[in-house]
């Protein structure tokens, strides 16, 4: 894959439970009550987000890397290498050298600190002449059929680009072509890596792809990023191959286009910065991320640098220097930036190198096409409204969780359960609004045997209402709340217990 990478160790700053700062509590809800029991023996294993208030890594229970990202009736949902299934092939003593990965990670929120798992998308069934599926760019475009098509690209190792499509961001997907829509059979492609695609659909309606990579020609112009424009149908290539001259350019295309403007985002290599013409601007650092703009895309002549901006997350002491692959994304009128770091190494025990997606908010000047200085933090972004816990919730729906949870799919594509195991479990998720209603009971549907336990805002005392489970079909069920609570903003925690619980989705009921 081309990646190299520098390991140092940070640690962890743990913080204690809390609501997310910009949610604010509308009343009375005790925020100074912070948990005051030992987590590490209350459960099998704490993830860091379970005892902070941190936002990032997006999903905990899993390792996920190079993110792309579409929104999608008011969800924004991300796509991501699964880096997981190396990390179980291989075990915590080995590396992460992307062999075994052939499959792609699904999630999305509403909220930016909530985020629901979706499950795989299993590349090796539905395509099976690809050799792996990393670093996935996804778009989306309403066709003639009144559907919403989404088009995933995808790296065949570093052998191409391959396709898939579906009409639901959660699939089911499938291979419209049976081959690489990029690979080194199509003229002027001419790189060693015809990877890490980036795709794009213009205000006219065309669609656009850029991909490259591999050894560099030269440590400055290394002469490997291409950009070609998409057929119609968007599996069909409707133009020659060009050039991109992105300078120190290494690998992780991706596409944007603001205020008429093709904006092209890619990391730049580990080389000496030896040459650098345009003094104007920063040299741009070791395995960072930079952009270059463009009105006519097809130009190489046309294409600008403009700067740096986005520094590798080992620069910025999150987790140890890896390689860097980001996708800038518009939701709810904020710009974002989804980006990986080794967050949870040391909660997985390993130092193999596996990765974890973040998110981070980003100051974009969109009049004059300047995308601002990024940074990786723990923190990530803030909650942009809070959890209705009255409506209809996904087990797998979580901000935090404990002992590594697993889940299974169940039901229609893109749902998931959450699985119980011998030790208690906990799914956490973050600032759920009580502010208006106050619950007077709580339903979930489950399925097996076992116990659920539901805590309001902290995990002192006894829980406020248990849910008994034990049955062999799914079943919903609910259970009377004997106390009440304050009203205001807060953390839901559930506390589930049985080898063979099944856990699928939640709500309280006034």
């Amino acid at each position: 894959m081309f990646r190299k990478k520098v390991l140092f160790i940070t640690a962890f700053a743990i913080s204690f439970l809390g609501c997310k700062k910009d949610v604010e509590p509308q009343s009375t809800l005790d925020k100074s009550e912070v948990v005051n029991e030992n987590l590490e023996e209350k459960f099998a294993n704490v993830s860091p987000k379970l005892t902070s208030d941190n936002a990032s890594p997006l999903l905990d229970f899993i390792f996920t890397a190079d993110p792309t990202a579409v929104e999608y009736e008011g969800r924004i949902y991300v796509y991501a290498t699964n880096d997981h299934q190396q990390y179980e092939h291989v075990g915590k003593d080995g590396k992460n050298g992307y062999g075994h990965i052939r499959t792609l990670v699904m999630m999305s929120s509403d909220d930016m600190v909530n985020w629901t798992y979706h499950g795989l998308i299993n590349t090796a069934d539905l395509a099976p002449w690809t050799q792996n599926s990393w670093a996935p760019s996804i778009t989306s475009r309403l066709e003639a059929d009144g559907k919403t098509h989404f088009y995933l690209y995808y790296s065949n190792s570093g052998i191409g680009t391959a396709v898939l499509t579906s009409t639901s961001p959660v699939g089911p997907w499938s291979d419209p072509l049976g081959k690489n829509i990029v690979d080194r059979s199509v003229p002027g492609v001419d790189v060693e890596a015809p990877f890490d695609p980036g795709v794009l659909i213009d205000d006219q309606g065309a669609g656009w792809l850029t991909f490259g990579g591999g050894t560099p020609k030269t440590d400055y112009m290394p002469d490997n990023a291409r950009i070609v424009k998409l057929g119609a149908d968007m599996i069909s290539l409707a133009s020659d191959v060009a050039k991109i001259p992105a300078p120190y350019f290494f690998e992780a295309s991706e596409l944007n286009f603001i205020n008429g403007t093709y904006v092209y985002t890619y990391n730049t290599n580990w080389t000496d910065r030896t040459e650098w013409p345009y003094g104007h601007i920063d040299i741009p650092t070791k395995c960072n991320m930079s952009y270059m703009t463009s009105k006519t895309p097809l130009d190489p002549d046309s294409w600008e640098y403009r700067d740096n901006y986005f520094k590798n997350t080992g620069e910025d002491n999150v987790g140890p220097w890896t390689n860097n692959h980001t996708h800038l994304f518009k939701f709810k009128e904020k710009y974002y930036i989804a980006y990986h770091a080794m967050y949870l190494q040391d909660y997985f025990d390993t130092k193999g190198g596996f990765r974890n997606v973040g998110i981070e908010e980003m100051q974009v000047d969109e009049e004059h096409v300047n995308i601002l200085m990024g940074k990786a933090t723990f923190e990530g972004p803030s909650q942009l409204n809070p959890l209705n816990p009255f409506d209809l919730q996904q087990a797998e729906t979580t901000a935090g969780t404990s002992g590594q949870v697993q889940f299974e799919a169940v039901g229609k594509p893109g749902n998931m359960v959450a699985k119980g195991k011998a030790d208690k479990q906990c799914l956490m998720v973050r600032g759920a609004d009580f502010s208006k209603q106050i619950p007077a009971k709580f339903e979930a549907r489950v399925k097996g045997k076992g116990k659920i336990d539901v805590y309001v805002n902290n995990l002192k005392g006894a829980p406020l209402v248990s849910l008994i489970c034990d049955g062999k079909e799914w079943a919903t069920l609910s259970e009377k709340i004997e106390r009440t609570i304050d009203k205001g903003v807060g953390n839901i925690y559930f506390v589930f217990n049985g080898e063979d619980l099944l856990f699928d989705e939640w709500k309280f009921i006034n």
